[in-house]
């Protein structure tokens, strides 16, 4: 596809790319913090919080951001945890997203996670790393199979 600006035309690629989404094991004693999704990919799934990293952002930045948009919660001790690489092929929008997993901790353990986004999430609890709601979201139910846990020094 070509597009014509200024007289000039631009090879204009129109093939899907992956995007780059950074998520959050937010942790609280021995739970960690999810959402269910109202979303295209996932809905009704119980995921971690999260989204798609800006351009020049850091992980870490990004973790933070994400987490006080859908949350309105205020997160430290933040850091990387690894990278999962997720094609969407069933949805009904296939897409391609590189996942960078954080875990973060409250900054104050007394804050009340709020719901200011309840068009893409129904809401947000504390769940045991043993008991977590069915059904999770796919990249999050792939780390669990897998064995991973996000506590320290499990």
């Amino acid at each position: 596809m070509e597009n014509e600006r200024e007289g000039v035309t631009v090879a204009v690629d129109v093939r899907p790319v992956p995007r780059v989404a950074v998520v959050v094991f937010l942790l609280r004693s021995q739970k960690l913090l999810l959402g269910k999704r109202r979303s295209a990919v996932g809905d009704s799934t119980f995921a971690l919080p999260g989204g798609h990293l800006e351009f020049g952002e850091s992980f870490e930045d990004c973790a933070a951001r994400e987490v006080k948009e859908e949350t309105g919660l205020d997160v430290n001790k933040i850091e990387f945890l690894t990278v999962t690489n997720n094609v969407f092929l069933d949805e009904p929008k296939p897409s391609h997203y590189v996942t960078i997993f954080m875990r973060a901790f409250l900054r104050d353990p007394q804050q009340v996670p709020q719901n200011p986004e309840p068009n893409k999430c129904d809401g947000w609890a504390w769940y045991e790393w043993d008991n977590l709601p069915k059904p999770l979201f796919w990249p999050l139910e792939k780390m669990v199979l897998s064995g991973f846990n996000p506590f320290p020094g499990v």
